[in-house]
């Protein structure tokens, strides 16, 4: 079997429990922020929405240069969906291509001539890709919770919802 076979199961199986999250998130509350320091509730939903999208094109090369990052903000729930629902695509259109060994060849994150990262790129798939999306999206979890929305379960029953009960 492909090692990006079972990449792409797991983006199958995570992008549905994304999308209850994202469903339920209050279109009325994206400007909320919990800290003055944080992002706010559109900004961490829309990231969580595009991830699979963005760094699913960034492992298609060699190596990425660290960008200036700004984080924008959805301006409607539907838009959540929907970036999610494309990026998800792309990510498997992308990923789907990557035979083992592109997969096992070195990429790296830097800044000009310094390389700030290096690894397999199918290591930067788990880590830049997958836990740093399941990341954000427990982030975006407290947010809901923090706006007293009920939480949807994620890896099992949330206090507001038991898929086993």
């Amino acid at each position: 079997m492909p090692i990006i076979d079972s990449i792409l199961i797991e983006l199958d199986q995570e992008a549905a429990t994304t999308r209850r999250v994202l469903e339920s998130v209050p279109e009325a509350s994206l400007a909320w922020k919990p800290h003055p320091k944080s992002m706010s509730l559109g900004q961490l939903a829309l990231h969580v929405a595009s991830t699979p999208g963005r760094i699913s094109e960034i492992v298609t090369s060699n190596s990425f240069e660290v960008p200036q990052f700004t984080q924008p903000a959805a301006k409607t729930a539907a838009e959540l969906l929907n970036t999610l629902d494309s990026g998800v695509a792309q990510a498997k259109r992308t990923l789907g291509k990557m035979d083992d060994a592109f997969l096992q060849a070195r990429w790296s994150l830097k800044r000009g001539e310094q390389v700030l990262f290096s690894a397999p790129r199918i290591g930067v798939i788990r880590t830049i890709l997958l836990n740093h999306w399941y990341h954000h999206r427990g982030q975006l979890s407290v947010y809901l919770r923090l706006l007293d929305v009920p939480v949807p379960s994620i890896y099992g029953p949330s206090a507001d919802e038991n898929p086993f009960g």
